[in-house]
């Protein structure tokens, strides 16, 4: 297994760096650093000083030295500098280059949120074609190693079933318990069941149910599972009732509106990094096939 890090010299990237470390210890990866620098466009009427694209690459590899000697020794860590008009581009490319199975970035940049999408992020949340993990601002400073549970958001929309795949996959190889959580009663499909309030309580706790039955199929007997609803006004109040510690993640699926095989940042999952300071893996509707990275 194999995760590219979208790395900066900044907090943003030292926080993408931390959980893509994180992530390398829990699942048993490799990680690849990938730097991604704007060629060089100086202007025709101006003679250019030097060769500032090569000046540029030295500087980027020399940030990139100072990550890798931050990782630990127990994880394998490559890195590599592109050049390329659209770093999200650029970080999709490469992680089709190495054959990755993750892309992780920062997530911070903002004064008060824990999550402030910077261009980059927003991008790879709209276009990319494998999960992309999230790292809220400050989790550089956690000094947690591993992961120690994950929270998957579950609906029954087009998609679900491939999320929660990953989901189980993810917590059977990291040994960390799961917990499933339905926001089936806060979900537009259902939304001729509002008006009553029963109805809507247990059409969620049905399917909370079966989407129990259907991971504990596929995890080993006694693993640590745990299905639940949560109700709420808003997305925003229904997360927040949920308890999380330092460690946690939360996977939720891509929109229903992304393309085949390609992520797109739903409102639920907008919503949910207002209020959010865990990790947050966004997964495409489709599972991945051989041809689908460009």
């Amino acid at each position: 297994m194999r995760l590219v890090v979208g790395y900066l010299a900044t907090p943003g990237g030292a926080d993408a760096l931390a959980l893509g470390v994180r992530f390398a210890r829990t699942l048993g990866a490799d990680l690849d650093l990938c730097m991604v620098l704007p060629p060089d466009r100086v202007t025709p009427s101006i003679k250019p000083v030097g060769d500032f694209e090569k000046h540029l690459v030295a500087q980027a590899e020399q940030w990139l030295e100072e990550a890798r000697a931050a990782v630990p020794d127990d994880i394998v860590v490559r890195s590599h500098v592109r050049v390329d008009d659209s770093p999200a581009d650029a970080l999709i490319q490469e992680a089709a280059r190495v054959e990755a199975d993750m892309i992780v970035a920062g997530g911070s940049g903002g004064l008060v949120a824990s999550y402030s999408l910077g261009s980059t992020v927003n991008a790879l949340l709209h276009s990319a074609p494998l999960p992309v993990a999230v790292a809220p601002r400050g989790t550089r400073h956690s000094p947690v190693d591993r992961t120690r549970e994950v929270t998957c958001a579950i609906g029954e929309r087009e998609g679900a079933d491939v999320l929660l795949d990953i989901a189980v996959q993810y917590s059977r190889v990291a040994g960390a318990p799961l917990r499933l959580v339905s926001l089936v009663a806060l979900d537009p499909t259902f939304g001729t069941l509002r008006g009553d309030g029963d109805a809507v309580r247990e059409h969620a706790l049905a399917h909370a149910r079966h989407v129990l039955e259907l991971a504990k199929s596929e995890l080993p007997q006694d693993f640590p599972v745990t299905s639940m609803i949560v109700e709420g006004r808003t997305i925003e109040e229904a997360v927040g009732k949920l308890d999380w510690q330092d460690g946690d993640l939360i996977m939720v699926g891509s929109s229903r509106l992304s393309a085949p095989r390609r992520l797109f940042l739903g409102s639920k999952a907008a919503k949910m990094l207002r209020v959010l300071d865990v990790p947050m893996v966004v997964v495409p509707r489709e599972q991945l096939g051989p041809d689908d990275l460009p």
